[in-house]
């Protein structure tokens, strides 16, 4: 169950990222847009392809433990660039 949950809400900041990213490049938000899902999608098979190697030599338990601690890569969101207020 709190892996759903941990899924819900990982997935729920993929669209604050990506308008942080728009908000970078402004005049390019298709290509901003494909680069993320691109990659992403790119990451994911290669994570998905690299943990289940992981498994069979260590085992699923022990990728369970590991995966429960990927969350705490966001707290690397506090190195991000401040954005400088708009001029109204």
């Amino acid at each position: 169950m709190l892996t759903v949950v941990i899924g819900l809400i990982i997935s729920s900041a993929t669209s604050a990222i990506i308008v942080f990213a728009q908000e970078l490049m402004p005049h390019r938000f298709g290509m901003i847009s494909g680069v993320f899902f691109g990659v992403a999608f790119g990451i994911g098979g290669l994570g998905a392809a690299v943990l289940g190697k992981l498994a069979d030599h260590t085992g699923i338990a022990f990728v369970y433990q590991l995966c429960a601690f990927l969350p705490a890569i966001g707290l690397l969101a506090v190195f991000l660039p401040k954005m400088a207020k708009a001029v109204r």
